[in-house]
């Protein structure tokens, strides 16, 4: 009987990534994921398979999601004014709210619907529940250009976590489900404080001590001054270029995450564009690789 070049082809592709399913099997990933991908139905769909996939070879995918744009559109739609300082929102008690309602419900809920759809059981919860995340007020501090005092920035109800309990975590793992994380923690004080999903995702990477922590993107990567795509970085590597101004904007903070998870856990970190097809599985599954990977210098 005469085999097509295609089926080879997947028999191949397949002996290709048995290392890697029994290498990480058991094992977490937190993928953090938001911006374009959410807004498109397709990526969207193709998102819910990977991480279905991820799961049933034995993977335990955790996805923390953001859902910045979605929160101004609401927003603005309420009649909510909305304050920035140094490029970033103020979060008084009414946005507070907002934030806890589309990231906990309409986001969140999307989500698990999407992996349903794919075929894989989903929980979603946010940081408030089972007490997962503790958070803190985050602290800003912003230096006035004319007097050259340093003066803190009061930003609301804005936290970092400051104490992760992954229990609730462990436990929908072990009942084969996938949690869906909305970046939402709960102080001491009894507030509720929206966080940066970034930070969100590389606070439970550590704690899990995750073989990967997944940053989705829209770049494909960190790049360097001649565009070309930088494929492996240490925490020292990542130092050098920024002082020299390779990295800048956006990326240092994504970046700044990274270096934290894998100094406190993860195992490594990478920084993915989302936009490309299934780019969880060729970065996981082959040993091409698909964006930047930060781990520990040897």
């Amino acid at each position: 009987m005469t085999q097509t070049p295609d089926i080879h082809a997947k028999a191949e592709t397949l002996i290709e990534a048995l290392p890697y399913f029994q290498r990480y099997a058991g094992r977490s990933f937190v993928v953090k994921y938001g911006g374009n991908a959410m807004g498109d139905e397709r990526a969207a769909r193709e998102f819910a398979e990977d991480v279905v996939l991820l799961k049933a070879v034995g993977i335990n995918p955790v996805v923390v999601h953001g859902g910045g744009p979605q929160i101004g559109a609401m927003l603005e739609k309420l009649g909510v004014e909305t304050r920035f300082v140094d490029g970033l929102r103020v979060t008084d008690k009414q946005t507070a709210d907002v934030a806890e309602m589309v990231l906990s419900g309409a986001i969140n809920k999307a989500i698990v619907g999407s992996i349903a759809r794919a075929g894989g059981k989903a929980i979603g919860i946010s940081g408030k529940d089972g007490g997962l995340v503790t958070a803190t007020k985050l602290q800003r501090t912003h230096r006035d250009p004319d007097s050259n005092i340093e003066k803190v920035l009061d930003l609301g109800f804005v936290g970092e976590p400051s104490r992760v309990d992954t229990t609730i975590i462990e436990t929908a793992n072990g009942a084969g489900m996938i949690p869906v994380v909305a970046p939402i923690g709960v102080g001491e004080d009894g507030h509720t404080y929206n966080i940066n999903a970034d930070t969100m995702a590389g606070a439970l990477a550590a704690a899990l001590g995750a073989a990967r922590l997944l940053l989705l993107t829209d770049v494909s990567g960190v790049l360097d001054k001649q565009g070309n795509l930088l494929t492996d970085l240490t925490p020292a590597d990542i130092a050098d270029l920024r002082a020299d101004g390779t990295i800048s904007g956006g990326m240092i903070p994504k970046l700044e995450t990274c270096v934290q998870a894998v100094e406190s856990g993860c195992e490594a970190a990478v920084v993915l564009d989302g936009r490309v097809p299934h780019a969880m599985l060729l970065e996981f599954f082959t040993a091409r690789g698909a964006g930047t990977l930060v781990a520990k210098g040897r």
